[in-house]
């Protein structure tokens, strides 16, 4: 049976679970619950994690077979949006790779992703994942084109959205011109 990205969030997640880390799902698998699916090849989440627990959840990871480059078991981080990420890889029976991208939380912002968390089912579990308003706020920081249609079929999808909370964090991260843009368009 061939390995799916689902199975691959399925392993992150009992990582997780096992270490009792608070996480939330986010990017193309949370527009799977808020807006119009769409296929995505990558797995992203948000991990409440101290520098130790960093370290046993790539042990956890490496036994499943998963990658860490050097410089992130060494603590250096990436930064999307001004929030850290670390990232790791595995590979699908394919000779196809899937990379997930680990979120840091460690800023205000990313406390407040943690705090407004929905659960959702996905494939039979239930599950955390960002909630819609941070979802778009997460696809303003990122900024690509896919972003911006992802944004669209949310806003579509979810019709009600707390427009305060998205305008005082869209301010904050200096994305407010942005978040205007895709709403005058909805």
């Amino acid at each position: 049976m061939d390995k799916t990205i689902e199975d691959v969030l399925f392993e992150i997640v009992a990582v997780c679970e096992n270490m009792n880390l608070e996480f939330a799902i986010m990017g193309g698998i949370a527009v799977r619950v808020h807006g119009i699916p769409r296929p995505t090849f990558d797995v992203d989440i948000e991990l409440t994690v101290t520098q130790s627990q960093l370290q046993a959840f790539f042990d956890h990871c490496e036994r499943l077979r998963y990658t860490i480059g050097d410089a992130y078991r060494s603590g250096w981080r990436d930064e999307v949006g001004g929030m850290p990420l670390v990232k790791m890889k595995t590979y699908l029976p394919t000779p196809r790779s899937v990379d997930v991208d680990v979120f840091i939380n460690e800023t205000p912002f990313q406390q407040s992703i943690m705090k407004r968390r929905h659960y959702f089912d996905l494939s039979d579990r239930t599950l955390p994942f960002v909630s819609a308003e941070d979802l778009i706020l997460l696809k303003l920081l990122a900024n690509r084109p896919r972003d911006l249609g992802d944004i669209g079929d949310i806003i579509f999808v979810q019709r009600q959205l707390d427009d305060s909370y998205m305008r005082l964090w869209a301010e904050r991260l200096g994305v407010s011109d942005r978040l205007i843009l895709v709403l005058e368009k909805s």
